[in-house]
């Protein structure tokens, strides 16, 4: 049997500021390859290159991958202010509404830093350009020094909702994480139910209530080490068993029901 596609969402990049790529970390592709057991696609996220609907019929899921460029504050309201950092306004266009689009059917996605933040926003919440300059809130941003090992060492604690489906699939209500991230979820929207919290009170760990499908989404960088790491072990292993689910045509899963 083959296995199941997995698209990942690309980001805009020049390479020696001249040449344009859409492109996405060695470390996304062997998560979903080695831990979910599907085969990784990137995309080029741009609405010009790729429709929703030719996505949606192409791959079984989706990863929402994080990224330096942030979601355009315009898409929850906003103005922008130099705070709100870059931005890849076509990813923004292909993401937004393929997340609800995958949502709606049931299609299963993971979300990850900048995902989660689509995710975040796809459903109407508000984001904080900088979450460090909050009162009592801790500085997420990754380090500006060190190896990729030390970039990407964990940091604090994520604390799930007792019975949540984050908390049945870890089997722990507390996991340490490598959360790395500068915005952050700032007022939730309606269906977007936060699960997981870091120390100081930003929301690190969602899904979409009421979907019939798939749709965990966290604020760290569970594709790092992801092998090895028992907390990205049980997302992308999940991941993984939801993909297999829908490419066999079995019966829908939704979040609330993961154990």
């Amino acid at each position: 049997m083959p296995r199941p596609v997995v698209g990942i969402i690309g980001n805009y990049h020049l390479v020696n500021d001249t040449y344009e790529i859409h492109g996405g970390g060695r470390m996304n592709s062997e998560a979903v390859a080695q831990v979910a057991g599907a085969v990784p696609l990137i995309v080029p996220s741009d609405p010009a290159l790729v429709s929703v609907e030719d996505l949606m019929q192409t791959c079984d899921g989706f990863l929402f991958t994080g990224g330096r460029p942030n979601v355009h504050p315009e898409e929850y309201g906003h103005g922008e202010t130099e705070a709100h950092g870059t931005f890849d306004r076509p990813r923004d266009r292909v993401a937004l509404p393929l997340i609800r689009s995958l949502t709606e059917r049931g299609q299963p996605f993971l979300a990850i830093c900048r995902g989660y933040q689509e995710v975040a926003v796809a459903f109407g919440s508000v984001l904080h350009p900088e979450i460090r300059d909050l009162p009592g809130r801790l500085n997420h941003r990754m380090p500006p020094d060190g190896t990729i090992a030390e970039k990407f060492a964990l940091r604090h604690e994520v604390t799930f909702s007792e019975g949540g489906p984050f908390h049945r699939l870890m089997g722990a209500q507390r996991v340490m994480t490598n959360t790395l991230h500068g915005q952050g979820v700032m007022a939730p929207g309606p269906r977007f139910a936060i699960d997981g919290w870091a120390p100081d009170g930003t929301p690190e760990a969602a899904y979409i209530a009421d979907a019939p499908g798939f749709t965990l989404s966290v604020q760290w960088h569970p594709e790092y080490d992801a092998a090895r790491d028992p907390v990205s072990r049980a997302l992308f292993g999940a991941f993984g068993a939801a993909l297999r689910d829908w490419a066999d045509g079995a019966a829908r899963v939704p979040t609330r029901a993961i154990a």
